[in-house]
């Protein structure tokens, strides 16, 4: 029994353009049980004028990057019907900015489209639904994204080599938090002083959007630090300065 992230990744692939048996081969599953999910599902009608991926038109740089940061961050897209996908990025309530943020960059990204605030406990999802989601996001597929690659396509690099502190902002303010860190320091006199001071930490789970926030964190010239397994971290005085200056509070 296949889960429900392989057979909607089977039906976005034969939507994409792939046979049933490019799919099978792809994937290692029969083509029977392929043929049978895109059946079940008819693949979603693809209008390439309407998408700037397919068409190769102008695409908000700025409003892009940011949106991605809050897909790798927090965000998931699946096939909501045969009509369209849905893009959902999920929201601490009591971020009311950030919430703000995603739906203004889904808006640019892509106008007009109906932008949906879900609520659930604590959590406010936004959700907007387009055929070309996946289009825009190729980092889509099955399972979590720390269970498989997540590399960015040539003109995703191109975008996020010209819009590193967009895309900052996307993964640290659906991801990250500004913290405060605790020290000691002797004095002269024999008293030990204890102080606080800021430190910004984006947490994931996946190497791959490390490296992607690394490498932006050099684009933008904040020097940072891998300080777990799970965390980036950018705690000189500096580094936190210039953070801040670039992507702004969490609020």
């Amino acid at each position: 029994m296949y889960s429900r992230q392989v057979r909607e990744h089977a039906r976005a692939l034969h939507v994409s353009g792939l046979s049933i048996s490019d799919v099978s081969r792809q994937l290692g599953v029969s083509r029977a049980a392929v043929r049978e999910w895109c059946r079940a599902t008819p693949p979603i009608r693809q209008s390439r004028g309407e998408c700037p991926v397919c068409t190769d038109t102008e695409l908000d740089a700025a409003a892009y990057a940011t949106l991605l940061g809050f897909y790798l961050g927090d965000g998931t897209i699946s096939a909501a019907t045969a009509r369209y996908y849905a893009l959902r990025v999920s929201c601490d309530e009591g971020y009311p900015g950030v919430i703000d943020d995603v739906s203004a960059a889904i808006r640019l990204v892509r106008p007009r489209v109906p932008v949906f605030h879900v609520r659930a406990p604590g959590v406010i999802v936004v959700q907007a639904n387009w055929r070309h989601w996946p289009c825009l996001f190729p980092q889509h597929g099955p399972g979590r994204k720390h269970e498989r690659p997540i590399l960015l396509a040539p003109w995703q690099q191109r975008i996020v080599h010209d819009q590193p502190a967009a895309l900052l902002r996307g993964l640290f303010h659906s991801d990250g938090a500004r913290v405060a860190n605790w020290a000691t320091r002797p004095l002269k006199n024999g008293v030990t002083r204890r102080y606080a001071y800021p430190r910004w930490q984006f947490s994931n789970r996946s190497d791959d959007i490390h490296r992607i926030c690394q490498d932006a964190l050099d684009l933008a010239g904040v020097p940072w630090r891998r300080s777990s397994a799970v965390h980036t971290s950018v705690s000189t005085r500096a580094g936190v300065a210039a953070l801040d200056a670039l992507i702004g509070p969490k609020r």
